[in-house]
């Protein structure tokens, strides 16, 4: 029986995509093994939202290539669309699969082993399209969720990500996914409630809605008429689902339905991540994004008046081009007055067919550097700043993980906070109660364990 690997790249969106992939490699009579080992085909799901993701889907198909002589290495994701939109070769790599075809991959290779491993051609871009193996969009339209594939018990996660939409339709100057993802469209209602009983079914105590564009979910692209708060709701209802958290949404996209939904269910996680990427109006508006810093600070006291202690996170770019050292200063107080409970931050870098690769990157490394040091630092002070709000309360804990020691475990709270504490590895799974008596380095929340 031949082997296949799986390696994800980047977003929530891609986890969900390479779990749904595996899913159907096994259903087609591959046995799964780890992407660290010899595997007859390796499938990496990619990712381009950055320049340092380009370079690691590179690097990842060249050692797959290498870890076994004959292996077919399979790209997928936004990185694969990029090179083939552009015609780049990607060493290593036997095939490419557009995003658009990406659930049907096992097919493709399927039918390169229905006669016998030995005899089958070499992997190319033109190998056929075959039948779709995923509850998502294909050329015939979407599959019924009576023919989902058995979830597999080793894909089985205590928190499940479900993928409701696809595609974006904001050309930001920096972000080159709107190419590689752009055709929108919304999962019919009734399949993702399929989809998410059956997560429930399998284990799953958190459930993540999760899209491209998530916020533009609607029967406008698909849904058959409900919109993204029929979703939340509708997921939280499940029996067996004891959160539901929605992941990245544009600040434009959260009506006040949906803020009333997230307030009013208590199975709907108080966290939200709001893509800010610049605090500053001039610098906002060369990336095209659809709205200023006076919107967002509206809405984020939309937000906190319903749920004071909601979960705002975010990300931030520093080094956009014509920022200058005013533009950023006002980037870092921005970010020290929305208080933000978690921050990635990254440095720009210039991204095939986008607005800003024609403009010059007129910002020097070392000045990227120096501020995406100083902004960390300012949304660490603020992280630490928000866990320290729960200080001497309890709170409810998903545990996910080991600890960063021996004997502990970690996991996170309803509103995104990371708590470590001590704690057998038996309770990993569980929703369980934690007293949080301090906050550590880096904004991670120490608690004890109630009960013991």
């Amino acid at each position: 029986m031949p082997t296949a690997a799986f390696s994800n790249l980047g977003c929530k969106v891609n986890q969900y995509e390479t779990e749904r992939l595996a899913e159907s490699f096994e259903a087609a009579g591959f046995t799964l093994t780890d992407f660290r080992g010899p595997a007859d085909v390796y499938v990496i799901n990619t990712c381009s939202v950055t320049s340092d993701a380009d370079r690691k889907s590179r690097q990842v198909a060249r050692r797959a290539a290498r870890q076994k002589e004959g292996a077919r290495v399979v790209l997928t994701g936004c990185f694969a669309q990029m090179a083939l939109d552009t015609d780049e070769s990607v060493d290593g790599a036997a095939l490419l699969v557009p995003n658009a075809q990406k659930m049907q991959t096992a097919a493709r290779v399927l039918m390169l082993y229905s006669s016998s491993p030995a005899s089958a051609p070499p992997l190319s871009r033109a190998a056929g399209a075959g039948l779709a193996l995923f509850p998502e969009s294909a050329p015939g339209g979407l599959i019924s969720p009576e023919s989902l594939l058995p979830r597999p018990a080793g894909l089985h996660r205590t928190r499940a990500t479900l993928k409701v939409q696809d595609g974006c339709r904001y050309f930001c100057g920096f972000c080159s996914i709107p190419y590689t993802r752009n055709v929108m469209a919304s999962r019919p209602f009734g399949d993702v409630l399929a989809e998410a009983r059956e997560m429930a079914s399998a284990g799953a105590r958190e459930i993540v809605v999760t899209g491209v564009c998530v916020g533009a979910y609607g029967p406008e692209t698909g849904s058959g008429g409900p919109d993204l708060a029929d979703v939340l709701v509708g997921v939280a209802d499940i029996p067996g689902v004891e959160r539901v958290r929605l992941s990245s949404v544009q600040p434009v996209e959260i009506p006040d339905k949906l803020i009333d939904a997230m307030a009013a269910h208590p199975h709907i996680a108080p966290h939200l991540h709001l893509s800010l990427q610049s605090g500053d109006d001039a610098i906002l508006g060369a990336m095209n994004r659809p709205y200023d810093t006076r919107f967002f600070a509206e809405t984020v006291t939309k937000l906190r008046r319903l749920m004071p202690r909601i979960g705002l996170t975010t990300d931030l770019i520093v080094g956009f081009p014509g920022e200058t050292e005013a533009l950023f200063e006002n980037t870092l107080a921005f970010a020290r007055e929305m208080r933000f409970a978690r921050t990635h931050v990254f440095r720009y870098s210039p991204r095939q067919r986008t607005a800003a690769a024609d403009v010059k990157d007129d910002v020097p490394h070392e000045e990227k550097e120096r501020r995406h040091r100083a902004l960390t630092a300012a949304c660490v002070a603020s992280q630490e700043q928000f866990a320290a709000g729960d200080l001497n309360r309890v709170v409810s804990v998903l545990v996910e993980a080991k600890g960063a020691r021996d004997g502990w475990l970690s996991g996170y709270t309803d509103n995104y906070v990371r708590v470590q504490f001590e704690a057998p590895a038996t309770l990993r799974g569980e929703i369980v109660p934690v007293r949080l008596t301090d906050v550590l380095p880096g904004g991670d929340a120490f608690g004890l364990l109630e009960g013991t």
